[in-house]
């Protein structure tokens, strides 16, 4: 990675509580242009409040959020994402009773240019051939694989400065895993700025670059994932032991 790549996202002592629970007492990380991040812990952690909080859809107690620069604190979680990061939120979330197609175009709803649009959606159909073979079939009767490739789908269809990934294997045939991990992996090399919350540990640690393990609502380790892959406090910290 290099050194003075720009930071895309920053998150400071960011707190978060649920009606007097703590999720985040004081987490902190940095995202670079380029990277795959993988964001671990145990459950109870405080991962996907991270990820809510970063994408506005809980506003954090205190702390501060950066996205290129821009302050988006607290900021409702529609003008987040037109700035420019896109969730694939765990459980998918899709229109179940829209076809896959629509439910990819409500991604690039906003699109003013038809073709870029088209040509967006030839790009998801290249990742995921199946989407274009079940282009007219409800999201609701699909497989969860198959689902959780729309979701992914749909959030590229906004050309995402971010993508945000929370927890992309939870509820997916072993088969459907290895290819969304791989299609990850692609979009990491291809350029594309990921964070990634994966209860697969070794699998988010074998694409990430840089891996931050969440412990009790505070970042306990971060480091090269290689080098945490084989860490023994890794997975002290991760089980919670």
């Amino acid at each position: 990675m290099n050194a003075v790549a720009e930071t895309v996202l920053r998150v400071d002592d960011l707190h978060v509580d649920y009606s007097g629970a703590v999720a985040l007492a004081g987490a902190s990380l940095s995202v670079a242009a380029g990277e795959l991040i993988a964001l671990v812990g145990a459950n109870g952690a405080g991962k996907s409040s991270l990820i809510r909080a970063v994408v506005g859809l809980h506003r954090p107690s205190s702390g501060r959020v950066e996205f290129v620069g821009e302050d988006i604190t607290g900021m409702p979680a529609h003008r987040v994402a037109g700035r420019g990061i896109a969730l694939v939120p765990e459980g998918r979330h899709l229109f179940g009773r829209l076809t896959v197609e629509q439910n990819l175009l409500l991604g690039d709803y906003r699109a003013k240019d038809k073709k870029a649009r088209l040509d967006r959606l030839a790009y998801v159909h290249d990742l995921f051939p199946i989407l274009a073979e079940r282009a007219g079939q409800r999201a609701g009767t699909l497989s969860g694989g198959q689902q959780q490739m729309v979701a992914m789908g749909r959030a590229l269809m906004r050309r995402p400065t971010l993508l945000v990934l929370d927890e992309p294997s939870l509820g997916v045939a072993p088969k459907i895993v290895e290819r969304v991990l791989e299609v990850i992996d692609d979009l990491h090399h291809a350029g594309m700025t990921i964070l990634l919350v994966e209860q697969n540990l070794h699998a988010a640690l074998e694409i990430a670059t840089r891996a931050v393990v969440l412990q009790a609502g505070r970042v306990a380790i971060e480091g090269p994932a290689d080098l945490l892959a084989t860490s023994e406090e890794v997975r002290r910290a991760y089980l919670g032991l």
